[in-house]
């Protein structure tokens, strides 16, 4: 993998990352197939909308269908017909925030499913181990997520964990897979600090910061994304774990940051919440029930192209099947177009006018839905 910065306006960057399987232009946006899809969308549905890269969930995965059939049906590109960079995550989160007991031991975690309670062991060596069978472009290093808020005894432990597993990851590296340490701490600069430098001695394809949007104040995650950025090497990708809001992507890729992945664009999706260049909407409102014009005059994605708001709500309120599609496409085809209008803008030195356009809109839009 190798990362070339194309363009900057200040601390923002414009890059490519270069794999076997293709160029990820950033700053970009990964959407979610945690179990081998993304939900709604097709393979080539996603290509058409500009995706270049997906997520994928070795917890996920490992659990359900499980690694001997994905091994055997040739991995996941194949068992998911994807031919573009794959990422795959650790499990880490999922191991701490979905599993129904979990013990933490020294070179792993003991957890039960939270599919049928069975019990099962999660480790650098077997994170490493099932990511090289999915044979993912970029696989994530085993690390702690700690819930909000935490103790400064409970967030130091779980770093020295972290510290300890990415070094086993490292160790355990698959051949032609790129591999990203990440970044805890908590809510405590000091520890996100000796977290880094610990990643740092131990050198990375990349980085990620993890641990953030788990129920922190907005002002909180946005001080720490700062202040986190810029302890990152400035010739690695940076990559901030779980975050799919407008406004602190923004923020985000103000502070220097390329990668992001997020549930956001499709559950909403399904919800009926929609994202346009006017603001957010609720398809299932009842001024949409005879709306002839499109979901978003300024959006060239195909459900705009085809289809009325009016027909949208109908399909929605008989949970149609195709509503979460029609939806789900909008959604993510509005993120991958915020994405390339980003890189644009930096590339053109105005960032700063793009940034604050979307922010005046993003604090109209959430009046606007707060008074109704």
């Amino acid at each position: 993998m190798e990362y070339r910065i194309i363009a900057k306006d200040g601390k923002r960057r414009r890059a490519e990352v270069q794999t076997k399987r293709g160029t990820i232009n950033t700053p970009a946006f990964m959407p979610v197939g945690t179990l081998g899809t993304v939900k709604a969308m097709s393979p080539d549905e996603l290509k058409d909308i500009g995706a270049e890269i997906i997520l994928g969930n070795t917890y996920h995965l490992y659990l359900r269908p499980g690694i001997d059939v994905i091994s055997s049906l040739g991995g996941l590109h194949r068992f998911m017909n994807w031919g573009q960079p794959i990422l795959t995550d650790s499990g880490g989160f999922q191991v701490f925030s979905l599993a129904a007991f979990r013990k933490i031991e020294e070179h792993g975690v003991q957890f039960r499913s939270h599919i049928d309670g069975s019990l099962h062991f999660i480790g650098p060596t077997e994170a490493m181990k099932i990511q090289g069978i999915l044979a993912s472009d970029i696989a994530m290093a085993f690390d702690e997520c700690i819930p909000y808020p935490s103790s400064h005894e409970y967030a130091l432990k779980s770093i020295e964990v972290t510290a300890r597993w990415a070094k086993e990851c490292k160790e355990r590296q698959n051949e032609g897979q790129a591999l990203f340490g990440i970044m805890q701490g908590g809510m405590y600069k000091e520890l996100r600090k000796k977290s880094i430098e610990d990643l740092l001695a131990i050198g990375f394809d990349g980085y990620a910061v993890g641990g953030l949007s788990v129920g922190e104040p907005k002002e909180e995650m946005h001080e720490m994304i700062s202040f986190c950025a810029p302890l990152l090497p400035v010739d690695k990708p940076r990559y901030l774990m779980g975050i799919g809001d407008l406004g602190d992507m923004l923020t985000a890729v103000d502070a220097g940051f390329d990668m992001f992945d997020c549930v956001m664009p499709t559950r909403n999706a399904r919800n009926g919440t929609l994202f346009t260049s006017r603001g957010r909407i609720s398809i299932k409102r009842e001024e949409f029930k005879f709306d002839k014009g499109p979901l978003d005059p300024d959006c060239s994605c195909y459900t705009c192209k085809n289809y009325s708001r009016g027909y949208l709500r109908h399909i929605f309120l008989s949970r149609e099947i195709l509503s979460m599609r029609l939806n789900t496409l909008h959604n993510l085809y509005f993120y991958q177009d915020f994405f390339r209008k980003m890189r644009t803008a930096i590339e053109g030195q105005v960032f700063d006018l793009f940034k604050r356009a979307w922010i005046d809109l993003l604090c109209r839009d959430s009046t606007h839905n707060a008074s109704e």
